[in-house]
C-alpha cells in the first residue's frame, strides 16, 4: 500500500523543516510526498530545497541509517499562487498516485515514526475506506522558539560563527512541546455526528478512490471544507472507517479555524452551512459541536 501525504504551505519557513523531517522519518516503505506551496516569499522554498538536498546527498552516500529507513520514495514540489488551503489540497489530491491520501500541514508533525505504518496496517487488516485517530494541540515552549525565516537563521549562524544550515530553522525536539488540548476521537458511530462529534481531520486518511468517486474539498467554504468533506464521506455516503486509539498528529495552535475570534465565528457559520447541506441538523447540533471541544482542554494523554 502506497500512502500519498500532501503538505500545503505558504510563508512558513519557521516550521516546514520539522514537518518534512517528520514525514521522512516514517518507517512505512511506501510514501509519496506532495508539497503544494502557495508562492512563498519568506525563505520557505529555500528551506524545502535544503532539506531535499540533504536527503538526496545522504541517500546517494548510503551512509545515513535514518534515510535508509525512510519510506519516502518520491517528493514533488509545486509552487504557484492558489486560492487558499483547500484549493492547494485539491491540487495535491489530483497529483496523488497512492492508494491512500493523508495530509500533514506545515505547522504539524507526526506523533512518532510509525504513524503511517499504523495507518496502512489498520486499513489493510480492517479492509476499510478510511481511518482516523487522536490529535493533540501543542505550542512551542520558550526554549523551542526558532528564527522565523531562513534569512534569520543565517544571521544567527553568522553571529555565532557557525555554518548556515536549514536545521537552524527546525523547532526543538518534541519534548519541548507543551500539550494544550487533547482531541480524543473514540470509535465511530454514525449518530455521533448529530451530537456534534467529528474526527480530527489531520488524522483522517482516505483511499484515493473515494476522492475520485465522491469529490474533493468544496472551495466555496474557506475554513470548514474539511468538516463538510467528512460529513459527505462518512455521514452521507457511509464510507467505512476504523479508529486508531492513539495520538497520530501533533498540531500547533493558531490555525485558520482557531486563530482568532473572528475565525471561530466564521468557522461556526460554515459548520452550520455544511450541516444544512447534508441534512445533519441545525443550531442544536452546532451548539453541541462547539461544546464538545471544552473537555479537550482537560483530558490527559494515556
Amino acid at each position: 500500500m502506497t500512502v500519498s501525504i500532501i503538505t500545503a504551505v505558504f510563508n512558513n519557513a519557521q516550521h516546514i523543516a520539522s514537518c518534512l523531517e517528520s514525514i521522512h522519518s516514517q518507517s512505512w516503505p511506501g510514501i509519496e510526498h506532495i508539497i503544494i506551496d502557495g508562492g512563498s516569499t519568506d525563505g520557505t522554498l529555500q528551506v524545502i530545497e535544503e532539506v531535499m538536498s540533504r536527503e538526496s546527498r545522504a541517500t546517494s552516500q548510503k551512509d545515513s541509517k535514518r534515510v535508509e529507513e525512510s519510506g519516502v520514495k518520491g517528493v514533488r514540489v509545486i509552487s504557484e499562487p492558489d486560492n487558499g488551503i483547500y484549493d492547494a489540497l485539491n491540487k495535491g489530491i489530483k497529483l496523488a498516485t497512492g492508494d491512500v491520501i493523508g495530509f500533514l500541514h506545515a505547522d504539524d508533525i507526526y506523533a512518532d515514526k510509525t504513524v503511517i505504518e499504523k495507518v496502512a496496517k489498520a486499513m489493510t487488516e480492517s479492509n476499510v475506506d478510511s481511518c482516523y485517530g487522536d490529535l493533540v494541540y501543542v505550542k512551542d515552549s520558550e526554549q523551542a522558539i526558532r528564527p522565523t525565516s531562513l534569512q534569520a537563521a543565517r544571521q544567527d549562524s553568522e553571529q555565532a560563527n557557525k555554518p548556515t544550515s536549514w536545521q537552524a530553522c527546525k523547532p526543538a525536539s518534541d519534548s519541548r512541546f507543551t500539550v494544550v488540548r487533547y482531541w480524543k476521537s473514540g470509535p465511530y458511530e454514525k449518530g455521533l455526528f448529530k451530537k456534534g462529534w467529528m474526527p480530527p481531520h489531520p488524522t483522517f486518511f482516505v483511499r484515493r478512490e473515494v476522492y475520485r468517486r465522491l469529490g474533493a474539498f468544496d472551495t466555496g467554504l474557506r475554513i470548514a471544507a474539511d468538516y463538510e468533506l467528512m460529513l459527505r464521506f462518512l455521514w452521507e455516503n457511509d464510507i467505512s472507517t476504523c479508529y486508531i486509539p492513539e495520538v497520530l498528529i501533533k498540531m500547533r495552535t493558531g490555525g485558520a479555524s482557531n486563530g482568532s475570534l473572528r475565525n471561530i465565528l466564521k468557522k461556526s457559520a460554515e459548520d452550520y452551512k455544511a450541516m444544512r447541506m447534508h441534512g445533519l441538523g441545525g443550531m442544536t447540533t452546532l451548539f453541541r459541536k462547539n461544546l464538545s471541544k471544552i473537555p479537550q482542554f482537560f483530558k490527559k494523554i494515556g
